[in-house]
């Protein structure tokens, strides 16, 4: 059973920064890319960043500039870094992992249960 377990969302003015984390547990063979997606009410969920085992990454575009994505292999945890905050980025963040759970697995969609990110204005 893999889990992931998100934490570090939270109410930030606008401007603020916040730090998300997500930490991948249980039967983990190896992991691929990881992500962050989000969701704000009335909207589809968005990918907002990934990050690939070997570092290459990407942004939705109205995000560049404003955060980082990041991994820690050895913890099988991925960061998000979120600086000068909008009411825009309002949203609930979801981490995705694409993994193998067992030496003869095949490749797998994983979600956390996602964060609430609220920017005041």
């Amino acid at each position: 059973q893999v889990q992931l377990v998100e934490s570090g969302g939270g109410l930030v003015q606008a401007g603020g920064s916040l730090r998300l984390s997500c930490a991948a547990s249980g039967s983990i063979f190896s992991i691929n890319a990881m992500a962050w997606y989000r969701q704000a009410p009335g909207k589809q969920r968005e990918l907002v960043a990934r990050i690939t085992s070997g570092g290459t990454t990407n942004y939705v575009d109205s995000v560049k500039g404003r955060f980082t994505i990041s991994r820690d292999n050895a913890k099988n945890t991925v960061y998000l870094q979120m600086n000068s905050l909008k009411p825009e980025d309002t949203a609930v963040y979801y981490c995705n992992a694409l993994l193998v759970p067992s030496l003869r697995d095949i490749l797998r969609n994983y979600w956390g249960q996602g964060t609430q990110v609220t920017v005041s204005s």
